[in-house]
């Protein structure tokens, strides 16, 4: 008697085997996953140069013979980080000397909200893409379940259909449902440990652009009530 050739249990197989349903929600947590892997990867490089880049700006304003000098240094520069946040500040100086409208109090007031402004711009430029992570991080395993109970409802349709509930028969389908769970949790497991860690990063580089701002109005506010020019 021939035995009965084995089934192929390889992912690719099991992929190939599964229905359309199945097969949509395993190339959408497949696609969220390589997404997921390239927002680290770009996340990482922006959030290492953002830290680079503020090294560089402290250095050169606390070297700075004034803030003047400083903003020609920038002037021709794409502003970023810390250095958006001093431009924006410096601008606001200008529009308010050039309007006749540089008292202190209304000086300091419209300085906190263009800084305001500024670091709110810069936060969200460090914190892009990171709602993705969220999002595949909480919902991909559920999404692969979704695929599992579609995928294993068919394989007890299908057993029901050859009225035969050997092993040989039942594996197969339940194999295909599970594959789809594994995916989702592909996805997840990186996009949650991920997003912890870039989270917290981008936290700290925020904390840094909101102390610099408030140490900006501080020294701006000292340099109006001296009369003194930047």
């Amino acid at each position: 008697m021939t035995a009965a050739p084995a089934h192929d249990f390889s992912m690719f197989a099991l992929f190939m085997q599964a229905d359309w349903v199945v097969k949509s929600v395993m190339i959408g947590l497949l696609i969220a996953s390589i997404y997921v892997w390239a927002i680290i990867a770009n996340r990482l490089a922006a959030y290492r140069a953002a830290r680079r880049d503020m090294a560089a700006f402290d250095r050169a304003f606390a070297g700075a013979p004034s803030l003047a000098a400083l903003r020609a240094d920038y002037a021709g520069a794409d502003p970023a980080g810390l250095s958006a946040v001093f431009l924006a500040a410096m601008e606001e100086w200008d529009k308010s000397h050039a309007a006749q409208a540089a008292t202190t109090m209304g000086l300091q007031s419209r300085l906190e909200i263009a800084l305001d402004l500024a670091v709110s711009e810069q936060s969200a430029q460090l914190e892009k893409r990171l709602g993705f992570l969220a999002t595949i991080g909480s919902a991909g395993p559920f999404v692969g379940l979704f695929g599992t109970v579609w995928g294993i409802m068919n394989a007890f349709t299908a057993i029901a259909a050859a009225e035969n509930t050997s092993l040989a028969v039942v594996a197969p389908g339940i194999a295909e449902a599970l594959l789809a769970t594994a995916l989702g949790l592909l996805a997840a497991i990186p996009a949650v440990v991920a997003y912890n860690k870039l989270s917290a990063d981008s936290g700290k580089l925020i904390a840094r652009l909101e102390g610099f701002a408030d140490r900006l109005v501080a020294l701006m506010s000292r340099q109006l009530d001296a009369g003194k020019a930047l």
